[in-house]
């Protein structure tokens, strides 16, 4: 079987050339990097379709024919590199949302495209914890204080810094997929409570008690931490009104998308003192929430790490196995499409 697997910057070849040697020497697999330079300016429909993308359509094309399976992480995957290669039998995209892929496209051409899911799970499960210890016990002040050229003088100097404890308080979770129920039990060892919103799922921890809607959990929590997906019903579900609900000093938290916090209403909430703080790995405006000093950013950090992508490149591998022994396959992101 012959293999195209693509990788770029963020995700080098080297992950899937690792992972694709469990394979065995009875495929025919090439590897190469995408040029993420390479100008690509979205003309047509399909093009148009795609986010987050690496390098150009053509370096794709110039490369998959004859190939059986396409493999990516960030390459943008188009209906013109689709007929590239008429051999074409599966699409592997090494994300959780390969929003880099014409789903369409590959749909309407009736291939199976397999996906990541919760390849980043334990990553963005522990930066978000991570950031419930900084928030709680004020590091973005004590942070400033030391790069500002503050000096400790004395055992004493942490009165200026006070925090609290995690134990006992209280951690509302929206969204409890693989990511939401890492952080769960991730925190049960700090000793706090944890609530849910999350409509699509039933939760079955018996440690965990499941809210019927956001607007309670808001008003429940110490700590809201973000886990759901980016769609039309959750853009800016964290507005002012929503913001206006949760406790006063409660501090939110935000792994998940930018799309799901109205960053003004936010900055305003903190301005005014309602919140003790807010933590975010996504965000539009970085310069406007940077101001204040209770504020931790990060710049998308969430899954960047070195076990995150070899676990996406082993989940992509053991799809191809599963194709080429003729074996169902568990994670096809265009299943129902499908039907398969």
């Amino acid at each position: 079987m012959k293999i195209l697997a693509v990788g770029d910057w963020y995700m080098p070849p080297h992950y899937f050339a690792d992972a694709l040697a469990t394979l065995g020497g009875a495929h025919d697999i090439r590897y190469f990097e995408i040029d993420a330079n390479r100008p690509f300016d979205p003309a047509s429909p399909s093009e148009r379709k795609l986010r987050e993308y690496l390098g150009s359509p053509e370096q794709l094309i110039e490369r998959i024919k004859g190939a059986e399976v396409l493999v990516v992480q960030g390459a943008p995957v188009t209906d013109e590199v689709l007929d590239a290669s008429p051999e074409l039998g599966l699409v592997c995209c090494a994300r959780g949302g390969p929003v880099n892929v014409d789903i369409d496209a590959v749909t309407d051409r009736g291939l199976p495209l397999v996906t990541t899911p919760g390849k980043n799970a334990e990553a963005v499960a522990d930066l978000t914890v991570a950031f419930l210890v900084m928030l709680a016990r004020v590091i973005p002040k004590g942070q400033r204080f030391i790069d500002q050229g503050g000096q400790v003088g004395d055992n004493w100097q942490g009165a200026h810094f006070m925090g609290h404890d995690l134990r006992g308080r209280t951690l509302g979770i929206v969204g409890y997929g693989q990511i939401g129920l890492r952080v769960a039990k991730r925190v049960r060892g700090f000793g706090m409570q944890t609530v849910v919103y999350d409509p699509y799922v039933t939760v079955e921890d018996a440690e965990v008690r499941q809210l019927d809607t956001l607007d309670e959990l808001l008003r429940s929590a110490d700590f809201v931490s973000l886990h759901a997906r980016a769609t039309a019903e959750t853009e800016s579900m964290i507005d002012a009104e929503a913001l206006a609900l949760m406790r006063p000093g409660a501090f939110l938290v935000n792994t998940a998308r930018e799309t799901l916090v109205d960053e003004e209403a936010l900055d305003g909430a903190l301005a005014a003192g309602r919140l003790g703080g807010a933590a975010l790995d996504v965000f539009t405006d970085g310069e406007m929430l940077a101001r204040r000093e209770n504020v931790v950013l990060t710049p998308h950090v969430g899954g960047a790490t070195y076990e995150t992508l070899a676990r996406g490149a082993d989940m992509i591998a053991a799809e191809i196995r599963r194709f080429a022994a003729g074996e169902p396959l568990i994670n096809v992101f265009n299943r129902d499409a499908l039907a398969v």
